[in-house]
């Protein structure tokens, strides 16, 4: 075994590692960028190198993560005999690996020959077909030409699907389904694939209907034993961005588990491969209508294997048992048990044997886990970032959390937006799915927007309760029912004519679902958001009491006038990407004001409040810590609370609110001084949709444009967005430069429409922003 073994990534996935390598008595390392510097990787490691330029600070990934010099550095520098490369950055870098055994570094993963076979996606396809795996039918050149491309999809027919040949994890991926689109396609595809991977060498695979991505994992020693561990089903994604991930899938049956598990085996013997590892699959879906046969070995093919521990590991882990004796274990246990694959990783990387075999591995149980991420599902999962005001993280029975992050960690555009996986178990999948929505709507993260409230209304989907998966289930559910992913809370809604009725405002699941239909007389949701910032925002008005516990009266936001009723005040509001709403408070009754007990700090006297022009209702709201108690309509719903003083594009403090796993920023509104400011917002002002680095710059000040016409380019965490101009006009302001480094709804560049032009074509904030491929 090792004593010391530097650990080549950070965030979750380095913590993950870290803390395996202590339970086995090895000293860990740690590297980490600029930006990192207080990170919990850092502070959990033994000892820490920091990457990066001597001269200046530069945290991103190419001058950090990814370089091969200063790693090896670090590791000298510290002593360590081993290398663990994570997932992402320099995992399935074959050039990587073979640095490591000449600088004398073991390297905690397969063979440089295995990484580079199965990472060019064309080489792969051949090594496993001659091993007797099935693969798509697609193009059979290594390095296929455009018009070898097109003659390989008229041959196999369309929808066909484009693919990087050197590349992973969705990234690059376009489908085709009209022959006369291809061309450009392909064009679009090679560039993507340069710049991400620094090659452009496509391949060409016949689309499956209804695909299922199911992939299967396998453990390999030195000394021959080669076994499956089951397999995962990732369907549930988004732009081939894995979602969710579970184990056992539902669709298998037991024969097409057992000849994919072996078919899996014999792709890993294919090329040599030791450690953990993962092969993937296409399975064709079935009618929804059809129950999934019993009995025959379902139709799969091969798609790719990625030679690295895979983010979804945890399910494996939960879910699979042993019943042979592991190390450390007794001779013969009583209860079968759990591997740790990193611990398997690391043994296998120091020569250990395997000391279990197939028939010693089986399912007990069923584990699902659900990827948290920092992007915004309403802004059509645009990136986010910021600082991490308030995390809780859930607990329980069956519950397991591998995070990255802390209260206080800075959320920036440099690296991967996934911050988190919160993974639940149960003894069947019924009972993983309820826990993983409790534990989801448990999970409080203020400060940075995050996906964690989709993901747990995506669990609750029909078909998803159904197992009914296919990869492009989240994408036509959110076109086609767009409200059964939304929350009913979310500040887009506050136009709704309906409200809901007490029994479901305030019922996390029945809100879902419900929305704001119902009772007139009881506030929606989205109205309650509001008037919970409000009240947050009323109580910061309240003055703390002097040393005898009174309180100027006249000090208080009471409204109170002479011989009158209390006036109202109004708080101003506003939601990113919504348009500002006013909330207004008042006291009921004067006398109410006045006594001292019900001016307490952190509670509010019983008050009117109305949004709008809207029905009045009565509230009363009580802060403890970070909570906010709203009663509103006799209903209480607690949401977390956090307020954030720093300056923002959008200007003033902001509020945060959570409930059920979702979370809002809503920024005081000033019109005075939007207006002051020159606000143009609805007359061709473009602001970032997403914090990033401006790439590059297509226009000028003074440029006449077309609607449409890209002005500019966005890129943070793998996503690359288009700025365009959202009508025919002049560039009359050009904020941005190339490199520079922008906070989410910064102003851009603004497009003075042209007088002449079509009134609808006047836009919004971020009207000019369109979705492009995602890079890394």
């Amino acid at each position: 075994m090792f004593d010391t073994v530097l650990v080549a990534n950070r965030g979750e996935i380095a913590l993950r590692v870290i803390r395996t390598l202590r339970l086995l008595g090895v000293r860990s390392v740690a590297v980490f960028s600029d930006a990192d510097a207080d990170a919990p990787h850092v502070r959990e490691a033994d000892t820490a190198v920091r990457l990066g330029p001597a001269d200046r600070s530069d945290s991103s990934a190419a001058e950090t993560y990814l370089r091969t010099d200063q790693i090896l550095d670090a590791a000298r520098r510290t002593g360590a005999q081993a290398v663990h490369p994570g997932y992402g950055f320099l995992a399935e870098n074959a050039a990587f690996a073979r640095a490591c055994a000449d600088a004398g570094l073991v390297f905690i993963g397969p063979p440089p020959a295995a990484v580079e076979l199965m990472g060019d996606k064309i080489n792969a396809k051949e090594a496993v077909r001659a091993a007797g795996v099935p693969v798509v039918p697609g193009s059979r050149a290594t390095a296929p030409t455009d018009e070898e491309l097109v003659a390989a999809a008229d041959e196999i027919g369309y929808p066909v699907l484009l693919k990087p040949s050197a590349g992973g994890g969705g990234k690059g991926m376009r489908l085709v389904r009209d022959p006369a689109e291809l061309p450009t396609e392909i064009a679009a595809a090679r560039r993507v694939a340069r710049t991400a991977f620094g090659d452009d060498t496509l391949l060409l695979e016949r689309w499956v209907d209804r695909p299922r991505h199911i992939e299967v994992q396998v453990l390999a020693d030195a000394h021959g034993t080669t076994v499956h561990l089951g397999e995962r089903e990732c369907s549930l994604q988004r732009r081939h961005q894995k979602l969710i991930e579970e184990a056992p899938s539902v669709l298998l049956n037991a024969e097409t588990r057992a000849a994919m598990g072996a078919a899996a085996v014999r792709a890993a013997e294919s090329c040599g491969y030791t450690g953990a590892g993962t092969v993937e699959f296409i399975v064709p879906g079935i009618d929804p209508d059809s129950p999934a046969p019993a009995e025959g070995v379902r139709d799969f093919f091969f798609m790719e294997m990625n030679t690295r521990l895979q983010v979804e590991h945890p399910v494996t882990e939960l879910a699979v048992a042993v019943t042979a004796p592991l190390p450390g274990a007794a001779a013969a246990p009583a209860q079968p048990q759990r591997l740790d694959l990193v611990e398997w990783q690391v043994r296998i990387a120091a020569g250990e044997s395997l000391p279990f075999a197939q028939p010693d591995i089986s399912f007990l149980g069923h584990a699902i886990e659900a990827r948290i991420c920092a992007e915004d599902p309403e802004r059509d999962f645009l990136p986010t970032g910021g600082r991490i005001l308030v995390l809780d993280e859930p607990q329980g029975e069956g519950i397991r959390v591998d995070s990255g992050v802390t209260a206080g960690s800075v959320i920036t555009s440099a690296y991967d937006p996934m911050l988190a996986k919160v993974i639940a178990y149960g003894p069947d999948r019924p009972t993983a799915l309820r826990r993983l929505r409790a534990a989801l709507a448990d999970t409080r993260i203020l400060g940075v927007t995050t996906n964690t409230g989709f993901l747990r209304r995506l669990l609750a989907h029909p078909e998803v309760a159904a197992g009914r998966l296919d990869t492009g289930l989240v994408e036509q559910t959110a076109q086609q029912q767009p409200a059964l992913l939304a929350s009913a809370y979310s500040p887009a809604r506050t136009a709704d004519t309906t409200s809901a009725t007490p029994s479901t405002a305030g019922s996390a699941s029945s809100a879902d679902t419900a929305g704001s239909a119902g009772s007139a007389d009881a506030p929606s949701p989205a109205h309650l958001l509001y008037y919970a910032a409000a009240l947050a925002r009323h109580l910061d008005l309240t003055p703390a009491t002097d040393g005898g516990g009174w309180t100027d009266p006249f000090s208080l936001p009471s409204g109170w006038r002479l011989g009158g009723d209390a006036a109202w005040t109004t708080h101003r509001l506003r939601a990113s990407g919504q348009e500002p709403v006013a909330v207004s408070v008042r006291p009921i009754t004067a006398s109410n004001v006045a006594e001292p007990t019900d001016n307490r700090p952190g509670v509010t006297p019983e008050v009117e409040v109305r949004l709008g022009d809207g029905p009045v209702h009565r509230a009363r709201a009580v802060r403890t810590g970070d909570r906010l108690h709203l009663t509103a309509a006799g209903l209480q719903t607690t949401f977390a609370l956090a307020a954030d003083g720093a300056p923002n594009p959008v200007g003033g403090p902001v509020t945060w609110l959570g409930i059920d796993g979702d979370a809002w920023p809503l920024h005081a509104y000033d019109p005075v001084g939007e207006s002051a400011a020159g606000g143009a917002a609805h007359h061709g002002a473009l602001t970032a949709p997403m914090p990033g680095t401006v790439t590059v710059v297509k226009t000028a000040a003074g440029e006449q444009v077309r609607r449409g016409q890209p002005l500019l380019v966005l890129e943070a965490m793998k996503m690359e967005h288009v700025i365009a101009a959202p009508h025919d006009g002049t560039v009359t302001e050009l904020r941005a430069t190339a490199g520079a480094t922008v906070a989410m709804e910064e102003l851009l560049v603004v497009v003075a429409p042209d007088e002449d032009g079509p009134a609808e074509q006047a836009a919004g904030r971020d009207a000019g922003a369109v979705a492009a491929e995602v890079t890394p």
